[in-house]
């Protein structure tokens, strides 16, 4: 039985679901950091960014959720010719929330990168 090893660098098609609940909602704020965007653009944009694809079965209730806690505020804006969309802007709140969870996450971040180098280390030097 062989395992592929996956690629050194480069976007990945999908990264576990487990670690795409994890962080959807920090890269969702980010996402909407320079500005207001509609569920597609921001789908797009995580895609483009390397962090696979997200459905829009996962990205809306999330957003739902975040409108109700008021870190998301909704504008629909008519379309040219076609229907509507709706655009999610962050609120104050928002970027509270964006600030408080990037900062944990790169926290977070070092932290298990640290864990799993060391682990790395240890095992390569043992005879």
């Amino acid at each position: 039985m062989s395992v592929e090893e996956p690629e050194a660098e480069g976007p990945v098609a999908e990264w576990p679901s487990d670690w795409m609940r994890a962080v959807l909602g920090i890269f969702t704020l980010r996402a909407l950091e320079q500005g207001a965007s509609y569920g597609y653009a921001i789908i797009a944009e995580l895609e483009a960014n390397g962090l696979g694809t997200v459905k829009g079965g996962t990205l809306y209730p999330l957003l739902s959720r975040y409108e109700s806690v008021g870190f998301v505020s909704v504008e629909w804006r008519p379309g040219d010719g076609g229907p509507g969309r709706k655009y999610f802007s962050l609120t104050k709140r928002g970027r509270i929330e964006l600030d408080r969870t990037r900062s944990e996450w790169l926290r977070f971040a070092a932290i298990g990168s640290d864990f799993l180098n060391t682990a790395r280390t240890a095992e390569t030097e043992t005879p």
